[in-house]
């Protein structure tokens, strides 16, 4: 019985590379991301962490894991083994349907991946840890620029290549004492650093060693983070939320509409719950009618002046 069950664990499946029938990759254009991280605060680690006199991964600032994951190769910065980096927000990431941000690294290929744990606060202070999955034969080192294969991989960060983010959904970590899904304001991505020696090894959540590209002894040591791009988000920006709260909604007609008409020109966007643009609405145009729209949840992203502010409605 140990054995028939160690055997299904190594075959397990997860979603393939970018591009691949299903794969969860997010673009760093998808319409479903709202927002990105505002701020970065990094702790870098060595480029060799079996070498303490070798320094430390110098790549990059910390602006460059900030705003939009351009997916440049130069545009990040690489935490080096087993170093970290501190995402916070215009606002609180909130447990809604689905993934609810996505962290991006700068990988050139499918399978030269270079992957991290991810971690979320709710006080900035106490960190939990997304459960992970690593599948890879930890018989051999990955050499520095060796493959892995993303189906051997669950909830590590750089799963996928530029310009693809690796999705994680707070449910996972739902019923957690002393985490409020519903109100995450910190994100913490740190370097499994990938090496099978036990002294500087790292596991997963189930005890497994974390085999990846390593030793990496350069300036862009480790996981090079290029942006984490938000979901679900309480509130962005500094627009003026009561100009456009509530949305009105007309279960007969099926159209939409803003409570107010802010001053200033606006422009509203309406999306199913799985990120499918439906349609649009602005100041020059002030509702609009949806006949065909179902039961469900939706998405309204609202944009003003230089703000995004994103709201929910309920179609009965």
């Amino acid at each position: 019985m140990i054995f028939l069950i160690t055997a299904l664990t190594s075959r397990a499946q997860y979603p393939p590379a970018a591009g691949q029938v299903g794969s969860t990759a997010i673009r760093n254009d998808s319409s479903i991301i709202v927002a990105w991280a505002s701020h970065c605060e990094v702790f870098r680690g060595p480029v060799d962490i079996a070498n303490p006199g070798g320094g430390s991964a110098s790549f990059g600032n910390p602006d460059d894991a900030t705003g939009f994951a351009e997916g440049n190769p130069s545009q990040v910065i690489s935490l080096g083994d087993g170093g970290s980096a501190i995402m916070t927000f215009d606002g609180k990431i909130f447990n809604g349907p689905g993934p609810d941000f996505a962290v991006f690294e700068n990988s050139f290929s499918d399978d030269f991946l270079e992957l991290a744990f991810v971690e979320v606060s709710s006080n900035g202070i106490d960190f939990f840890r997304f459960p992970s999955v690593s599948l890879t034969d930890t018989t051999i080192q990955v050499s520095s620029f060796g493959k892995l294969d993303p189906t051997k991989i669950h909830n590590l960060a750089g799963k996928y290549r530029a310009g693809y983010g690796t999705p994680f959904d707070l449910e996972d970590l739902q019923g957690i004492a002393g985490l409020d899904v519903n109100a995450i304001t910190h994100v913490k991505i740190i370097d499994v650093i990938g090496c099978i020696q036990p002294e500087f090894a790292m596991r997963d959540s189930e005890g497994r060693i974390i085999n990846d590209p390593w030793p990496t002894p350069f300036s862009s040591s480790g996981f090079d983070l290029d942006g984490v791009g938000v979901i679900h988000l309480s509130s962005i920006g500094v627009m003026d939320v009561s100009a456009y709260n509530p949305i009105l909604y007309n279960p007969i007609s099926h159209c939409i509409s803003l409570s107010q008409s802010p001053s200033k020109p606006w422009k509203a966007e309406i999306y199913s719950i799985n990120g499918q643009k439906l349609g649009c609405f602005s100041s020059e145009n002030q509702y609009i009618c949806l006949p065909a729209l179902k039961r469900g949840l939706y998405l309204i992203k609202v944009s003003y002046e230089m703000s995004t502010q994103t709201l929910k409605i309920f179609a009965n």
